[in-house]
């Protein structure tokens, strides 16, 4: 695979880098995981190290299945990454830095990446940043054409104006959905990929969670007699109802 030399000095540190390890000089705080890439300094700081760089560029790298993730608002404010597939996780799209280890190769039909022939989404062409970045290094020399210029890059902000690296560790949950140009999404509007599987899971905690109340319901009242009421006047029908036969007149002697 073609190295990353012709390629600008910010973006060879960010597919090199390593995230999410302890930061070294905040060994003790909380929450210390080099998740911030500064493309000033071309290095990676942890949350505590930001006051000397928030005049810097800055990027939030995220974390998903194990993989660094970065949103694709962000990564597109420099680079062109068109045809690179995209996942929607927590309303926002995002794509792999780097490219994944794959334990076989893909056999079956169907549209892969053209750096490590990973399995794709119609119409994309690399499963992550660095596998287009290798594919335009081996067919172009450069990635120079593709290059954005971008002097202010300010973290990205939660829904409640927060920075991310101040109320979310960068850890992104399992729901993630795959980002179609085609949306399978069900009538109700939600996605068909990913959230039927929680739906169902939920349904059938909820279909469990009733059967065992009714279950319950029926054993308790089967313990409790039953004592019918009735009002006197019910009472007077009812003895009345029980006398049967011709009533027998005393005998005459």
């Amino acid at each position: 695979m073609v190295g990353f030399s012709s390629l600008p000095h910010w973006l060879e540190a960010l597919l090199g880098e390593k995230f999410f390890n302890p930061c070294l000089f905040h060994e003790t705080a909380k929450k210390n995981e080099k998740n911030i890439f500064c493309l000033d300094c071309c290095t990676s700081i942890c949350s505590h190290c930001l006051p000397p760089h928030r005049s810097h560029r800055l990027l939030q790298i995220r974390r998903y299945v194990y993989h660094d993730v970065i949103r694709l608002d962000d990564i597109e404010k420099l680079i062109d990454c068109s045809f690179v597939q995209a996942y929607t996780t927590n309303s926002a799209k995002v794509v792999f830095l780097n490219q994944r280890p794959q334990s076989r190769p893909f056999r079956g039909s169907g549209n892969i990446c053209s750096t490590c022939d990973r399995s794709l989404q119609d119409p994309y062409l690399f499963c992550s940043l660095a596998c287009k970045v290798h594919h335009l290094v081996r067919t172009e020399g450069g990635v120079s054409n593709y290059l954005y210029e971008c002097e202010f890059l300010p973290l990205s902000e939660g829904p409640k104006g927060e920075s991310f690296c101040d109320f979310d560790d960068g850890q992104m949950t399992p729901d993630s959905v795959l980002e179609s140009p085609i949306s399978f999404r069900t009538s109700s509007g939600s996605s068909a990929s990913g959230g039927g599987i929680i739906g169902c899971r939920t349904l059938a905690c909820t279909a469990t969670t009733d059967f065992v109340r009714k279950k319950r319901t029926s054993v308790t009242v089967s313990r409790i007699p039953y004592r019918p009421t009735c009002s006197p006047a019910s009472e007077i029908a009812l003895s009345m109802n029980r006398r049967k036969g011709i009533p027998q007149r005393a005998p005459l002697y």
